[in-house]
């Protein structure tokens, strides 16, 4: 099955922005869905975006107009990029691939947005 690695989390001002980038070791373009979760301290991983294999698109309420996802299936790679970050965007990222064979998640990168 893939492995995904994810790159690009870091501290950031509020107000200010930063691209995600998930690796993955294998061809993207079969995986049925491809998203981007979070989870914040003491908090349950949420969905912020989800991409299909027909390139539809899915954003949660609290990132829309500020978050875009893109896959691009030559690099293997989904982006993540955050526009006007605000310090409840705090949390680790995860990026998450689906097929009928399996539900694989990376390890997850950090994001600080200082206010």
């Amino acid at each position: 099955q893939v492995q995904l690695v994810e790159s690009g989390g870091g501290l950031v001002q509020a107000g200010g922005s930063l691209t995600l980038s998930c690796a993955a070791s294998e061809s993207t373009f079969s995986i049925n869905v491809m998203g981007w979760y979070r989870q914040a301290p003491g908090k349950q991983r949420e969905l912020v975006a989800r991409v299909t294999k027909a390139g539809t698109t899915t954003y949660v309420d609290f990132v829309k107009g500020r978050f875009t996802i893109s896959k691009d299936n030559a690099k293997n790679t989904l982006w993540l990029q955050m526009n006007s970050l605000k310090p409840e965007d705090t949390a680790v990222y995860y990026c998450n691939a689906a097929t009928q064979q399996y539900n694989v998640w990376g390890q997850g990168t950090q994001v600080t947005v200082s206010s």
